[in-house]
């Protein structure tokens, strides 16, 4: 701990002194596990760039005729995408975060709080909860613009996140701002403020459903990182993407013949729209935009859908169940958890008031800039 509130003291006074840095302190910042000698966070001009095998955002009107990552080689006309160990606004080395296993102040919120993820999603409570939150024939819970829901979760703290322990909303503008920073379209840096949003669901949700929004929870169906319901659970030892194995013992499910074979309930390579995955913020913000007809492009919907799947998308868990279409849809969740993980900093406060006026713009243009359905 004194380590960690060192580096973020040096860390914080070298952001202070701009790009270059505060004369004296750069030399002395390394993140609080490195055994190296120390160094200076690269600023954001050193930083190598590639695009020959990352997603990339072309011209394509920012519509949901987005070109294909797959597709674009070397010479494609798209904006830089970082490649380097560190990004932009990148507060300590990749390696650091989402480490489960190095005590925190809120270590054992977290493991209380996957404990019982693995415990109590299962394929019957997913699809009530699918119900409970169903837009159908015009069902809503609520309705308020974006900035007004953006209000409600001003005091929201996710008890699974072992990086960041400041209100989400904090975290929200962190990840959409780097995003604009890095010079990707208006609707990429739009997605990277609204991915969150799904944990509004506190609002109407009960303690028994994993759905407090109080910063020790139970938050088990609003965040952390889901999986698949309806086939085997996540095995092997605890890995990037696979997160507490210890817990799988406690799934009903894991003991139902019907869904704990390595397909379960699914047909291999039926595609990742097909599979049911624990409930929480990622489904439900995916499911409103959807009920509000937004315009976004289909990948701004996977990122949003699919970035807490760590299990499919880091893990590779799922790769027998994916269809051709979801490897393109895994460069682009790729590419945006980039943002989403690495600009967490409690150091990085931003004020949600001066960057409005490009994310109501970005809103209007996209449909969602009124009175939405929640």
């Amino acid at each position: 701990k004194a380590r960690l509130d060192r580096y973020r003291e040096l860390y914080r006074s070298w952001r202070a002194g701009g790009v270059k840095g505060a004369v004296g302190d750069v030399g002395d910042i390394s993140t609080p596990r490195s055994g190296a000698a120390p160094s200076a966070p690269p600023s954001p001009d050193a930083v190598s760039v590639t695009s020959s095998s990352k997603p990339s955002f072309d011209d394509h009107n920012e519509t949901a005729a987005a070109s294909s990552p797959a597709s674009k080689g070397a010479g494609a006309s798209s904006p830089a995408v970082v490649a380097a160990p560190l990004i932009p606004e990148q507060c300590k080395a990749r390696e650091a975060f989402r480490d489960y296993a190095q005590p925190h102040a809120r270590s054992a919120i977290v493991e209380a709080h996957y404990r019982a993820m693995r415990q109590h999603q299962t394929v019957a409570f997913v699809r009530k909860m699918h119900a409970k939150y169903s837009f159908a024939d015009g069902r809503s819970r609520a309705r308020m613009t974006v900035r007004e829901a953006f209000a409600q979760l001003e005091g929201y703290v996710d008890s699974s996140d072992p990086d960041l322990g400041l209100p989400n909303l904090v975290h929200c503008l962190q990840t959409a701002e780097a995003i604009r920073k890095a010079g990707h379209p208006d609707w990429f840096a739009l997605t990277g403020l609204l991915h969150d949003m799904g944990k509004i669901m506190f609002l109407w949700g009960t303690a028994e459903d994993g759905q407090r929004g109080t910063a020790d929870g139970p938050q088990w169906a609003l965040g952390g990182d889901t999986f698949v319901v309806g086939c085997a659970l996540p095995a092997g030892p605890a890995r990037p993407g696979v997160t507490f194995p210890e817990f799988n013992a406690l799934n009903p499910d894991s003991r139902d013949d019907r869904y704990n074979s390595k397909c379960g309930m699914y047909a291999p390579r039926c595609g990742l729209d097909n599979l049911l995955f624990a409930y929480g913020h990622d489904e439900y913000a995916y499911q409103m935009l959807v009920a509000n007809a937004t315009t976004l492009p289909k990948q701004a919907l996977a990122m949003v859908r699919y970035h807490s799947a760590y299990p499919w998308h880091t893990a590779r868990v799922y790769d027998h169940l994916m269809a051709e279409d979801d490897y393109e849809t895994l460069d682009w969740v790729l590419e945006f958890n980039k943002f989403d993980l690495y600009t967490k900093d409690e150091g990085n406060l931003l004020d949600l008031d001066a960057v409005w006026p490009y994310y109501q713009a970005a809103l209007d243009k996209y449909g969602l800039g009124g009175t939405l359905k929640w």
